[in-house]
């Protein structure tokens, strides 16, 4: 039973499916019942052992290097602000379940390189800079470079949009 809440606690409305920046995409329970309340049940629904889908900042908190949701709300509105004031950064609002949205750059997609998958700035919790980029590619996935947070994508921008 408890699978079942926890698959309709991140649940989105439809409506999020068409958001254009991250805040527009934070309409399931997750994102507005209270704290306490959205951890127990992620540590009821993940006590099963297997993988559990929920956001990126969920993932954090739950593993204490994140302090709050607000915290990882500011990662993604930094990140949106930044890309967004660039040309060919588009926001999409639709991930895997439970996962925020990503960036992509359009114009690492095609063109010269002939690459089908556009370069791809992700939230994440593996590190606490919490921001991947993958590079634009056509068959295999690479593995996401590691980005030392809002600085460290300010200071690589160059080099990601490069690939074009």
């Amino acid at each position: 039973m408890v699978d079942l809440e926890w698959s309709q606690a991140i649940e989105l409305p439809r409506v999020a499916s068409s958001a254009t920046k991250p805040s527009e995409a934070r309409r399931s329970w997750v994102h507005r019942a209270p704290e306490e309340q959205v951890l127990a049940l992620y540590h009821a629904a993940s006590a099963s052992g297997g993988p559990m889908p929920a956001p990126w900042w969920l993932r954090a908190m739950a593993a204490g290097t994140l302090l709050s949701r607000e915290d990882g709300f500011r990662v993604e509105d930094r990140i949106h602000q930044l890309l967004t004031r660039r040309p060919g950064w588009e926001f999409v609002p639709w991930a895997a379940d439970g996962e925020s949205g990503y960036w992509e750059f359009m114009p690492s997609e095609g063109g010269n390189t002939g690459n089908r998958i556009p370069t791809t700035v992700l939230t994440t919790d593996r590190h606490t800079g919490w921001i991947d980029v993958l590079p634009a590619y056509s068959v295999t996935s690479p593995a996401p470079i590691a980005v030392a947070g809002l600085a460290g994508l300010r200071a690589r921008l160059g080099e990601f949009e490069a690939v074009r």
